[in-house]
């Protein structure tokens, strides 16, 4: 049969292709994917990639076995650790994969152990045997201190040969000599056992020395021992002693004021010798509670007829003489005025209390308190300042914050209460202004109390009543007093409460009650503004005068400037007169020179007109005003109108009058929400009390007060308003 060509063709294109030695000696051909690859730069024997960094050979797959984790076997292929060899070698590094590390440290671990064990002639990896070290006789003597070797021991003669022969520690006694392993001389077996013997005596020697000298030791502090408890006992007999002389001073029995003086003074002078002789012993022989029980029936018999606020140093320098021994500490007093009521909280916490903290709460602390609160004037602060400061370095923690923060607070907070600033300045109802009697008390108060910022406090309830004086204050009356006191300790708050409830009623004053009148000029409501200017800031006060002053002072220039008769060289004096009237401090405030500018332009530009300053003065800002000529042709016509009219004003507000006269007296008015049988007139009620009780029932009638009668309730009877009512209203 014949082959068809074809058929040898297709046989042919079946033949794997050759892809090595393209080019060579065999001439084979190139594989199509050879080709390719040459074609795009691959050169066989390089990595892949224009710079031949790709891999080398094609990545090989590795199995893990079936059921096995992570980190079972070795995941690197043979492939890769050729390629990662390969990459080092081409950074010029050296490639170590984990099993050459793992065969390094082995190598290094053997190596340090055999440098350690092992010396130049023995085997290696094997551990030499320690040397054996013998002494001499002499050296033996000398290490066991007090060991005395016999001379018996130190030489012995060896008769077993054919000559005598001498051995001491030095020619082998103490030394082991073998000629050879199984023949051993007399000698040596004499020379060994006499070396075993006396080494054997020198360690049993020296461990009955090491003994001895323990023994020695326990003996010397056994004996220190004893000659401190003797010291011990004799110092304890001499305490009790000095107790026993405390108890033989029968301090229970009652004593005269000069007796009771002589036994304070016997008694403070022995607790004073055990506190300087047993200063270190004192909590160790619980001397406290024996100084307390000594001053015990002398303190309460002294507390029995002691008045606190006239005799406030009474026992002080008795008990600071011995405050050590009655365990008085002063680092509780300072916690107490720093932390305020967190120490008292941190004492509450305590299990019990000192037997000196039991006497002084027991016995002093009642004492004061129905001082305090029965007799003490919160308005005469004095005896109580003097009782706090002197005992303040004796009082425990919880009953200096009780003395102070409690039963001192009280009270100033009624007086604080009680203080009525419209009669504060009067003589016959005056009472002393509150910073005289609560500032020295802001030493000792607790923060809360002397910072105005807080929601609780005197200082708080002092900002709140002087909000409430400065919305009704007589502006008429001054500054209120005392009001400059106040400001070093309520700081910024006052100023907003100024600025707040102040501020405005001046503006309203300037703006009902102040007029600009060359003719009289009534200085009188702009007097009681500027009387204020300390209290304000410049510009505030400035900005005040721009509001409500200058507007009327203006127009009132523009006015006389625009008169036929005007007379410049007047107005200048007019014009520097007023200008000497406001504070020189407000002065300086620009906004405030800018309105004296204008009134100084204004002056230039009509002294420029001349006589057409009539008609061409161009007007203020602010607008018209009411025309300076006709102001002074109708001032003696106006004069008696406003008198109709103010008589007026105060027979429609005769019930204002009679407030104002109860608050310049110290009297209340209080409505009492029911009218009067006959008259149907609302009735009301005029007392010198807070609660609003007690006094007159009066009812108001045209500009007379009918008061109640004493006797009949029905009844009621014209009165004035003079003492007779101030009486009935204090219940005279």
């Amino acid at each position: 049969m014949f082959k068809r060509k074809s058929d040898a063709e297709d046989d042919g294109s079946r033949k794997a292709p050759k892809l090595g030695g393209a080019g060579g000696s065999g001439g084979g051909k190139m594989s199509f994917a050879a080709k390719m690859m040459a074609k795009m730069g691959y050169k066989e024997g390089e990595g892949l990639g224009r710079s031949g960094d790709g891999i080398l050979k094609a990545i090989e797959v590795k199995q893990r076995p079936q059921g096995v984790g992570l980190g079972a076997v070795r995941e690197k292929t043979e492939q890769d650790k050729q390629e990662a060899k390969r990459q080092a070698l081409k950074r010029g590094e050296e490639y170590e994969d984990s099993s050459e590390e793992e065969r390094k440290a082995r190598r290094k671990r053997k190596e340090a152990v055999r440098s350690a064990t092992a010396s130049g002639a023995s085997t290696p990896g094997g551990a030499r045997k320690p040397k054996t070290k013998y002494r001499t006789a002499a050296e033996i003597e000398r290490q066991a201190e007090g060991l005395e070797v016999p001379n018996v021991l130190k030489s012995l003669i060896d008769a077993t040969g054919k000559e005598a022969k001498l051995i001491t520690s030095t020619a082998g006694l103490m030394t082991p000599t073998f000629t050879s392993a199984v023949e051993e001389t007399e000698a040596q077996k004499i020379a060994n056992r006499a070396r075993k013997e006396l080494e054997s005596y020198a360690d049993a020697w020296t461990e009955l020395t090491e003994r001895n000298k323990f023994a020695l030791a326990e003996e010397e502090q056994v004996r220190q021992e004893l000659a401190e408890q003797d010291e011990e006992i004799k110092q304890v007999e001499q305490m009790l002693q000095a107790v026993q002389a405390l108890q033989d001073l029968d301090l229970s029995r009652p004593r005269l004021a000069d007796d009771a003086a002589n036994a304070w003074e016997q008694v403070t002078s022995k607790l004073e010798t055990l506190q300087v002789e047993y200063a270190t012993e004192v909590e160790r022989f619980h001397l406290t509670e024996v100084a307390v029980a000594a001053i015990n029936p002398l303190f309460k018999q002294e507390m029995i007829d002691w008045e606190p606020l006239e005799k406030p140093t009474h026992l002080v320098p008795y008990l600071l003489r011995i405050k050590r021994i009655l365990g008085i500490k002063k680092d509780e007093r300072a916690l107490a005025i720093h932390n305020g009521r967190d120490g008292f909280q941190s004492i509450r916490r305590q299990k019990s209390t000192t037997p000196y903290e039991s006497l002084i709460y027991n016995s002093w602390l009642p004492k004061v308190r129905t001082a305090i609160t029965n007799e003490w004037d919160p308005l005469n602060p004095s005896p109580l300042i003097t009782l706090v400061e002197s005992w303040r370095d004796l009082l425990p923690e919880f009953i200096y914050h009780n003395l102070v923060d409690h039963l001192v607070v009280s009270k100033l907070s009624i007086a604080i209460q009680e203080w009525n600033p419209r009669t504060s300045l009067k003589r016959k109802h005056g009472t002393p202004l509150p910073h005289i009697w609560l500032f020295p008390w802001l030493q000792f108060l607790s923060p809360h109390h002397t910072d105005p910022t807080s929601a609780t406090g005197l200082l708080t309830e002092v900002k709140r009543k002087i909000r409430v004086v400065l919305d009704t204050w007589d502006l008429s009356r001054g500054v209120l007093p005392g009001l400059d006191a106040w400001s070093s300790v309520l700081g910024s708050t006052l100023q907003d409460a100024l600025v707040k409830h102040l501020l405005p009623r001046l503006a309203k004053l300037l703006a009902t009650s102040f007029e600009v009148y060359p003719p009289d000029q009534d200085l009188t409501p702009l007097e009681h503004v500027l009387v204020w200017e300390k209290f304000f800031k410049p510009a505030v006060m400035g900005q005040l005068l721009i509001a409500e002053f200058f507007p009327k002072w203006i127009n009132t220039l523009h006015a006389w400037l625009t008169m036929p008769e005007a007379n410049y060289e007047e107005i200048g004096k007019w014009y520097n007169w007023w200008k000497e009237q406001i504070p020189a401090s407000v002065n300086a405030v620009k906004a405030v020179s800018d309105k004296w500018e204008e009134g100084l332009v204004m002056m230039n530009q009509a002294i420029d007109l001349g006589d057409d300053a009539i008609s061409q003065l161009p007007p203020p800002a602010a607008g018209p005003s009411k025309p300076i000529a006709s102001a002074l042709r109708s001032k003696e016509v106006e004069t008696p109108v406003k008198a109709r009219t103010q008589a007026q004003e105060v027979e429609a507000t005769f019930k204002d009058v009679v407030e104002e006269w109860c608050e310049q007296e110290g009297l209340m008015l209080i409505p009492l929400r029911e009218a009067h049988d006959i008259t149907g007139l609302p009735l009301f009620r005029i007392t010198a009390s807070a609660s609003g009780k007690g006094g007159v029932v009066v009812y108001l009638k045209g500009d007379v007060v009918w008061a109640r009668k004493k006797n009949d309730k029905t009844a009621f009877e014209p009165v004035g308003l003079e003492q007779t009512l101030i009486d009935r209203a204090e219940g005279k």
